[in-house]
């Protein structure tokens, strides 16, 4: 079952109660949790994943709550709502066992920093073969602020992972738009974030193409010439030499 969390003022359509605090969507109508049989749950925030599962698990009804996120225009989850009694038990079970899952979190938390260490190392060599032009420490600095674990970046997508090219692509284009473009002052200065972009679009590209270029071939040292009374059949011969 689904409880919401509602971003605006709504009143029960069966007893009228208002403003609810969480409403049940039934035939399209918000019914309040008594009106919708649930009000004798108690609701359990989300963040201890042990806690929950047991929760629901001890419990014969349960019911998921979400809220709509506006930035990123989707429903998150913000906890469940489960029966009293089945709540009591599992906090009993995850106090009998709270050492030694405790120790299974710090292994788990271990693996996955080498992991990440990993990720971002692969990154930043597959920027580098894409854009060898770019700055070998700003292929890191990239690949390290793509690649931050729950940041829902670009390099955490599913794409990001697998390191295909056009992911690998956009991450590059994020850094060079907001570090070597006006993009971030634009945005300051209140210009629509679509406008901006297309403002620095030039700029980014011109920095793409010239990473992408590879490195710039450095100009061969100037030869000396012949130094004063002496001939530059001198000059040549003491350079052979």
């Amino acid at each position: 079952m689904l409880v919401i969390q509602p971003r605006r003022h709504h009143h029960c359509a069966d007893c009228g109660r208002a403003p609810l605090r969480h409403l049940v969507l039934v035939s399209g109508a918000p019914l309040c949790l008594d009106c919708a049989d649930l009000g004798h749950l108690v609701f359990l925030p989300r963040g201890d994943t042990a806690l929950t599962r047991r929760a629901r698990a001890g419990g014969s009804l349960s019911a998921v709550v979400v809220r709509f996120n506006r930035r990123r225009r989707r429903y998150e989850r913000q906890g469940v709502f489960v029966e009293e009694a089945a709540l009591a038990a599992a906090e009993a079970a995850c106090l009998a066992d709270a050492e030694a899952r405790a120790r299974r979190r710090a292994r788990d938390a271990e693996r996955r920093a080498a992991q990440d260490v990993r990720f971002t190392a692969a990154l930043a060599a597959e920027i580098l073969r894409l854009f060898p032009g770019c700055p070998p420490a700003r292929a890191r600095d990239i690949a390290e602020h793509a690649s931050v674990r729950g940041s829902g970046r670009v390099g955490r997508s599913a794409a990001g992972r697998a390191l295909d090219e056009a992911a690998v692509t956009a991450a590059v284009r994020a850094s060079v738009r907001h570090l070597d473009t006006e993009y971030d002052a634009l945005l300051m200065a209140r210009v629509p974030h679509n406008r901006a972009r297309a403002r620095v679009a030039a700029a980014i590209d011109a920095v793409m193409s010239a990473w992408a270029a590879g490195p710039a071939t450095p100009p061969p040292p100037p030869r000396a010439g012949p130094a004063r009374g002496e001939t530059a059949a001198d000059a040549e011969a003491g350079h052979r030499a």
